[in-house]
């Protein structure tokens, strides 16, 4: 295999499906080399993108196995797909963690029980990169982000540094009593440098759900802030690029008229998923990036109460909203319940079906993800 021309290698493996990488890199003792090839990077990375996307699951909770990662590579022709286990290289010294999220192909993993430690990590080609830390105390708590800017090429790591205690509570006014928290300090790691650098501070109090949920979408991370008064949250995003921290309106789709409501990636475009008071749900998407929009609503999805692999796992209290998790390649909605089911949504028929995988975890948060070959020091094309 290492003697075969560059053209054939870059033509036999964009023809490959990830699955089928993962037995070549233990085969071929040019992998290294291979994964930091521009034109294999991107080669593959657009055949990837242009068909279905890889499903990662990350089971934090499935006792008694914590803390691990599965995928499947979707599609509506192998829906009862074998779902298969990574083996993280760290994780004997890092037995809980957070995905911070997806990009290119890379994950960014952090420790969420011992320390700060951060990981980028490309789960198909096992390449792996810890961070430096970050001095915080115990007192402290962190909310993260990871993304890539194509214009200046660079991956980086946002990290939102705030006091566990650091708040106060106003007199509750109707049953709704907001936090107010400090003022955030913020770090920056770019991927490729050598330290953390603070660029300040902010007034936004984050959802703190919200640090595996950090949209990214123009070259910006987004993030949903605390409700601290009967107007709403606020979206926040942040240019990776001038490293400047925008509000983006929502006032066309949401204005005060509800609370609950997440954000989302429809194929490229940021999305509001608005949750309704008789259990449906809108879909605004901003399909030209503007702070101040316009949204327009794509979907509306109707109350649903999907079929649990385990039927003692039903809440006997109702099921809370479903999680979106993006856009399929036919056009339906990817739709996780109660982080033990996943069903696609069809907008034509207004139809839901079920998705089952062999060997599917129990319980699970779901990640989007492209298989790649891409590593931090690989140029990608915009």
């Amino acid at each position: 295999m290492d003697k075969l021309p560059c053209h054939l290698v870059l033509d036999i493996l964009s023809r490959l499906p990830i699955t089928s990488l993962i037995q070549f890199r233990f085969v071929c003792r040019a992998w290294h080399m291979l994964s930091h090839d521009a034109q294999l990077v991107n080669l593959y990375m657009s055949r990837t993108v242009a068909n279905n996307i890889c499903l990662l699951f990350h089971c934090e909770y499935d006792y008694p196995v914590r803390n691990q990662i599965y995928f499947v590579e979707f599609s509506h022709q192998n829906e009862g797909a074998r779902v298969r286990k990574f083996s993280p290289p760290f994780c004997a010294s890092m037995p809980k963690f957070n995905v911070v999220g997806s990009c290119n192909g890379l994950l960014c993993i952090a420790d969420s029980l011992h320390s700060d430690a951060v990981y980028i990590y490309n789960p198909f080609t096992s390449n792996y990169k810890q961070l430096p830390t970050s001095k915080h105390s115990e007192q402290e708590e962190t909310i993260l982000g990871f993304g890539f800017h194509s214009m200046i090429n660079e991956y980086k790591v946002v990290k939102m540094v705030y006091q566990k205690n650091a708040f106060n509570r106003r007199r509750p006014r109707f049953g709704f009593t907001p936090l107010l928290y400090s003022q955030s300090e913020i770090q920056v790691f770019t991927l490729g440098s050598k330290t953390w650098r603070s660029i300040g501070k902010i007034p936004y109090a984050l959802e703190h759900r919200s640090s595996s949920e950090a949209p990214l979408v123009n070259g910006r991370l987004h993030w949903l802030t605390q409700p601290v008064s009967f107007d709403g949250r606020k979206i926040i995003s942040f240019d990776l690029a001038d490293e400047k921290f925008q509000e983006v309106s929502i006032a066309d789709c949401v204005g005060s008229r509800h609370r609950n409501y997440s954000l989302a990636v429809l194929g490229r475009s940021l999305a509001l998923v608005v949750y309704c008071s008789n259990k449906d749900s809108e879909i605004w998407v901003m399909k030209e990036y503007i702070e101040k929009g316009p949204w327009l609503k794509e979907f509306k999805i109707g109350a649903y109460s999907p079929i649990f692999q385990n039927p003692h796992s039903e809440r006997s209290f109702g099921l809370r909203p479903g999680r979106v998790i993006c856009l399929l390649k036919d056009g339906e909605v990817l739709i996780e319940y109660e982080g033990r089911t996943l069903v696609s949504y069809n907008p034509k028929s207004r139809n839901f079906k079920n998705l089952v995988f062999w060997r599917m975890p129990t319980l699970f948060r779901t990640i989007p993800h492209t298989g790649s070959l891409n590593w931090i020091e690989t140029p990608i094309e915009g």
